[in-house]
C-alpha cells in the first residue's frame, strides 16, 4: 500500500520568482492572469505550512488565530494611508496572534520570506509608548515571568534581542542585561538568516515547531504586558 506523503512540500525559488515579479509589473492585470502560479508558490505552501503548525501554536496559547487565511498576509499593500502607491509587495509572512479586537496591542509568532532570506522570531506586532512602560514597570518590579523570560534569552544563542532604542536610556541605574530590555521602543527576538537553507527545507514545520515552543517564556511575560496594558 502506497503510503501518504505528509512531509511539508515546501518553497522554492519559483515563490521568489512570482513574489518579485509580481511586484516589478505592480500590475492587476498581471497579477490576475498569473493567480495559479500565486497559488501554487505562495498561498497553497503558506497554508501547508499554517496548518502543520497549528496544533502546535494552540498548545502554546489556546486563543492564537491559526485559520490560514487570516494568519497568511495579503499579496496586495494597503496603499490608503501610505505615499508608496505600490501595489504589491516582494515578501510574504504569517503571523500567529490572538483576535486583534480584544487587545490593544498583541505579541505573536511569525515567518518571513523575503528576497533575501528568512527569519522567524515573537514579539510585539505594534507596540504602544504607554505598553512598553508597563513592560518597564514590571521589569523594575522583577516580576517572575520576566525573570524567567530573561532566563531563557540568556541560555539561548538561537533569537537575538531587536527593536529601536531609545537616545537615552530609560533606566542608566540598571545593570547591562536589563537596561537591553528596558531602552527599546519595540522589543521581538528573531532567528535571522541570509539564504535559503532553512527556508527551502523540507524540515521547515519542525523548525519552527521547536523555535516557537521554545520562545513561549518571553511570549508569556510580553502577553502579561499586553493583557495589562493601561
Amino acid at each position: 500500500m502506497q503510503r501518504h506523503n505528509t512531509r511539508f512540500q515546501g518553497f522554492t525559488a519559483d515563490t521568489l520568482r512570482f513574489l518579485l515579479e509580481n511586484k516589478m509589473n505592480d500590475s492587476k492585470q498581471w497579477y490576475d492572469s498569473h493567480k495559479d502560479e500565486y497559488k501554487r508558490f505562495v498561498y497553497n505552501p503558506f497554508a501547508e505550512l499554517t496548518n502543520m503548525l497549528a496544533q502546535t501554536m494552540l498548545e502554546i496559547d489556546s486563543q492564537i488565530i491559526t485559520k490560514p487565511s487570516r494568519v497568511i498576509s495579503r499579496v496586495r499593500r494597503d496603499t490608503r494611508f501610505t505615499k508608496d502607491k505600490t501595489l504589491y509587495r516582494d515578501h510574504m509572512w504569517i503571523v500567529f496572534l490572538r483576535d486583534k479586537s480584544r487587545m490593544a496591542i498583541l505579541p505573536g509568532f511569525w515567518f518571513e520570506i523575503n528576497q533575501w532570506g528568512s527569519s522567524y522570531g515573537v514579539g510585539f506586532y505594534h507596540a504602544t509608548a504607554q505598553s512598553m512602560a508597563h513592560m518597564r514597570k514590571l521589569i523594575m518590579e522583577r516580576h517572575p515571568a520576566f525573570l524567567l523570560a530573561q532566563r531563557y534569552y540568556e541560555n539561548q544563542n538561537q533569537f537575538v534581542m531587536g527593536g529601536q532604542l531609545y537616545k537615552r536610556s530609560k533606566a542608566p541605574d540598571q545593570p547591562e542585561n536589563i537596561r537591553t530590555w528596558m531602552d527599546r521602543r519595540n522589543i521581538f527576538f528573531e532567528c535571522a538568516e541570509k539564504g535559503y537553507k532553512t527556508a527551502f527545507s523540507k524540515d521547515l514545520p519542525d523548525i519552527l515547531k521547536e523555535g516557537f515552543k521554545s520562545l513561549k517564556p518571553i511570549y508569556d511575560f510580553i502577553s502579561i504586558v499586553a493583557q495589562n496594558d493601561p
